[in-house]
């Protein structure tokens, strides 16, 4: 296999500009948050909480606008039968982005959590925070690991690159720069990514556009020409389905830590709404050039190309249309630039969500659950060491797994009917308590697993109404697949069951509880009657002797174990929740 030295060239220089972006980033901002008193591992998880507009509205749009944004809207434009109309991603996206910041960024931010996790172990405990751990983590590890998949695909097929190199090269880049800036490094990175996709994705349009072999895609988006047209079509059997998937972008779009931690790096709760509605529009911008290109993919008469006669869908190649289009429509140096901006894309997202997935660990499972005692230094090196295993799992997947992409479905699902209903509980119901919230982690977790993975080749054995059966032939191995299509919307039920059954298990334990149909030491989780308690108070302190008077009490050093609550809440920026922006501008946390 001959590599193509002027692609190898370009990925180069784009993969050298990207680390000295990132290793400069973490040396500017190497003593950012240290002058307010902010701990180190708080800096690399959050920055100095001063991110502003401009950084700040590039880093959040590219966490969407990465390798699977970018290549899956093109792979739904070109494919026949789907088209733009099954495009979902850039307006779910964008109305994901709008609802985070109308909804749920100020109360977050304002209320100066660190992770995403943090509401939930303040409330629910830190059991319950370690089990909502889990769908998030595999959220993050396997979209890591499907881009990074997408990236090894994509540099074979233009530089003719070995995948394995091309991946782990890649994945060591972004954890380079991750372990030494943090958010800082991941946040400046971001800004020259999405430039170098804008530029790179708008500089290749035109030639593809003007290439012979393609028709004119005005014509075939209306009419069938190489195939049906692009702008795709919706049955009446499928509208439902079709409202699952819209609604999993854009509610499901809102639980990940990737976004969360945009949110609360922002300067204030203002700026984080801002900050959203910024990377909504950037979102749609972003997805114009690969709506483009997927078009032409669906417009142009591949026999009169270097691709051959047999059309990319016949290959089984249609999720690397966007790739095949740069080679085979453009120039060579273009088709390199092009790839570097796609290789650009793939790694935008893989380093926020390494990021993303260690802040979680190393301050929801290690500090706040095991060692609640641990000094700062002992964090930062915990969530070195996690971004480096992250890394290396997601990478490993990659290279190693098969089903890596059905593995992120099945997470992005859980994520969806799991995550989502317990952040609108612990955010917005008064009165959701553990009990609650292990009810509606059950519901959401067997209904969506009863309803099916086909990527993963997991059979339902709930069969909802509508659901078809379809038989698949690979068109070259002619291999038959059956497959079970469940077109009632049980995602989006999974996810309403969930949220059903926290509050209704969680005022049924409090009534219960309450009334003393239930006795107090049948309060397992300790989720109801101390609740009653202001103060939080370290267990081993309480006696049952009534007769203790204080001048027989010595004096004993706070335990940290007792302060740990306070960790969660920003006190300062709890008294500006509902003043004005002005006020919000001078948090320190």
């Amino acid at each position: 296999m001959a590599i193509h030295v002027e692609g190898l060239v370009a990925i180069i220089l784009f993969y050298l500009l990207i680390l000295f972006v990132g290793i400069w980033a973490a040396w500017k901002n190497k003593n950012s948050g240290t002058a307010a008193g902010t701990d180190r591992s708080e800096t690399i998880m959050v920055g100095g909480r001063d991110i502003g507009l401009f950084v700040g509205g590039f880093t959040m749009t590219a966490t969407w606008v990465g390798g699977g944004y970018i290549n899956g809207t093109a792979e739904y434009v070109y494919l026949p039968g789907f088209g733009l109309a099954w495009a979902q991603a850039p307006f779910g996206y964008a109305l994901s982005l709008i609802v985070g910041g109308m909804f749920f960024a100020k109360p977050m931010r304002s209320r100066g959590y660190v992770t995403m996790l943090d509401p939930f172990q303040q409330i629910y405990g830190k059991r319950m925070g370690g089990l909502l751990f889990i769908p998030a983590l595999m959220g993050e590890i396997f979209w890591s690991a499907a881009i990074l998949s997408a990236l090894g695909a994509t540099l074979s097929v233009i530089v003719d690159m070995n995948i394995n190199t091309s991946v782990i090269v890649s994945a060591l880049i972004a954890i380079f720069y991750t372990l030494v800036g943090g958010l800082y490094s991941v946040a400046y990175t971001d800004v020259v990514q999405l430039f170098c996709i804008f530029l790179g994705l708008w500089v290749s349009v035109p030639f593809a556009l003007s290439n012979p072999a393609v028709s004119d895609i005005g014509v075939t988006a209306y009419k069938y020409v190489h195939q049906e047209p692009w702008l795709g079509s919706i049955n009446p059997s499928d509208i439902y389905m079709w409202l699952d998937n819209f609604f999993l972008l854009m509610l499901g779009g809102i639980p990940w830590q990737v976004y969360f931690q945009r949110v609360l790096s922002a300067s204030s709760a203002t700026y984080a709404q801002v900050l959203s509605f910024l990377a909504a529009f950037g979102c749609l911008v972003m997805a114009v050039p690969s709506v483009l290109i997927g078009a032409i993919g669906a417009s142009t008469d591949w026999n009169q190309t270097s691709y051959g006669p047999v059309q990319p869908k016949m290959k089984e190649e249609s999720d690397m249309i966007l790739p095949i289009v740069l080679q085979h429509l453009c120039p060579s140096y273009i088709s390199f630039f092009g790839l570097g901006a796609v290789s650009a894309a793939v790694m935008s997202s893989a380093d926020s969500s390494i990021l993303s997935a260690s802040s979680m660990f190393a301050r929801n499972i290690y500090q706040l659950a095991f060692r609640q005692t641990a000094s700062d230094r002992e964090i930062v090196w915990v969530m070195r060491i996690t971004i480096f295993v992250f890394g290396a799992v997601a990478t490993a997947m990659a290279l190693l797994t098969g089903t890596v992409y059905g593995l992120w479905y099945l997470s992005s699902d859980l994520v969806y009917v799991i995550i989502f209903p317990q952040l609108l509980s612990v955010l917005f119901v008064k009165g959701t308590n553990t009990y609650g919230s292990v009810a509606g982690y059950i519901f959401g977790l067997l209904l969506r697993i009863s309803g099916g993975e086909p990527y993963l080749k997991l059979p339902p054995f709930i069969y909802y109404p509508g659901w078809t059966e379809q038989v698949k032939e690979h068109p070259l191995t002619g291999a038959i697949e059956h497959v079970i299509v469940q077109k009632f919307p049980f995602k989006t039920i999974s996810m309403l069951s969930s949220f059903l059954a926290n509050v209704a298990f969680s005022y049924l334990f409090k009534y219960l509880f309450e009334s003393g149909s239930l006795a107090p030491k049948y309060d397992f989780f300790d989720a109801v009657l101390t609740k009653h308690s202001k103060e939080n108070m370290d267990k081993t302190t309480l006696v049952n002797s009534n007769n203790i008077v204080l001048s027989e009490l010595a004096p004993v050093k706070p335990r940290h174990s007792t302060t740990v609550a306070a960790g969660f809440v920003n006190k300062e920026a709890l008294s500006d929740e509902d003043t004005s922006p002005n006020s919000s501008n001078n948090e320190h946390d």
